[in-house]
């Protein structure tokens, strides 16, 4: 919960520091500082927990934090979604009567490609059909590395996804009502050789440029997607990649996990705009982050991407520890969600 409490510290602040701007006032809860009350002038009160605030609809909210469901009503509705399937670990499956076990997903998993063999076939992703920040997303190769991955899924989840592996440039666009307010590209977590120092000394540097930054995330050394990415690369924390390498650690490329943000709020072309706006109005909600691979660069008029998935609470904790800019554009998100709030829309 310690953890939890550090990093959602944002918004409570953020909310503090702007809504004076329109005669507002904020509470935060003292022991954790991670759910607040909002009191309007005229005495109206909204609440507010971690990244969610009163604005997006409770039921489209809860589709959107469930990745299957939400995949299907985006297919449903003509949205290029990534294929997949939703399998159960072996208790849930006992309590709801499914055969979707384990087994099922390493068969599922087949027949999108997966190799039998290291040197053989095609990767596929499995991850949790719930959670954030990329907590348990893998890219496995072969049968070894897609057991691993799903009993290390299964250990804290019910349900998993397993999905056809695409690539490109990942995406964020964070979408208000009828208006785009930021774009950026998501890097994973990496690091560049110098020639002397090992991956472990590299993200020290890394987590020690971070916390210089102001940036909060924290890299965890033992997680054990990290182990995992080296090991399908044939390395180790310890191994030293020679000047100008990139490594790359993780298959997610969530801000929270380290992976690094470009902005392409101003280039990002209209057609990914309008895009991101009406899925959001289509999912029902007013406020989301809009997630997306693109087989080119999202400048460009849209030819070959998929929407990966949709957020009804997008953190940008570390999306604003980004730049100046970044900063600006997330306290203006927020001071027009206020004003939208006070209005009682």
């Amino acid at each position: 919960m310690a953890r939890q409490r550090k990093e959602s510290l944002l918004l409570p602040q953020l909310l503090k520091k702007i809504a004076p701007t329109i005669g507002a006032k904020v509470y935060v809860e003292p022991e954790w500082g991670i759910a607040g009350q909002i009191t309007f002038r005229d005495g109206k009160k909204r609440y507010f927990r971690y990244n969610t605030l009163d604005l997006n609809p409770v039921g489209a909210s809860d589709i959107a934090k469930d990745k299957d469901y939400a995949n299907v009503f985006m297919k449903r509705m003509g949205y290029r979604t990534v294929e997949g399937r939703a399998f159960y670990s072996n208790a849930w499956c006992k309590k709801i009567g499914s055969r979707r076990d384990i087994t099922a997903a390493y068969r599922y998993a087949r027949t999108l490609g997966l190799a039998l063999s290291p040197s053989k076939g095609s990767s596929v992703i499995v991850k949790p059909n719930e959670g954030s920040h990329g907590s348990g997303v893998f890219l496995v190769g072969n049968k070894r590395e897609f057991m691993r991955a799903m009993r290390h899924i299964f250990k804290e989840n019910r349900v998993a996804l397993v999905q056809r592996m695409v690539r490109g440039k990942d995406y964020r666009i964070v979408v208000l009502d009828d208006t785009v307010i930021s774009a950026y590209e998501r890097i994973p977590l990496s690091v560049v050789g110098d020639g002397s120092s090992s991956i472990k000394t590299l993200l020290k540097k890394k987590q020690k440029r971070f916390r210089g930054g102001g940036r909060d995330t924290r890299i965890e050394l033992d997680d054990i997607r990290i182990s995992h990415k080296l090991g399908m690369q044939k390395l180790a924390l310890r191994s030293v990649p020679e000047r100008g390498k990139r490594i790359y650690l993780l298959d997610n490329a969530n801000l929270s996990s380290g992976g690094d943000a470009v902005d392409v709020t101003k280039p990002i072309h209209p057609e990914f705009k309008k895009m991101a706006i009406k899925l959001t109005r289509d999912m029902g909600l007013r406020l989301s982050g809009v997630d997306i691979m693109v087989a080119g660069d999202i400048r460009n008029a849209p030819k070959k991407y998929w929407v990966l998935e949709i957020n009804a609470a997008p953190g940008l904790d570390h999306y604003v520890k980004t730049g100046l800019a970044q900063q600006k554009i997330v306290e203006n998100l927020y001071l027009k969600v206020l004003r939208s709030l006070a209005r009682g829309q």
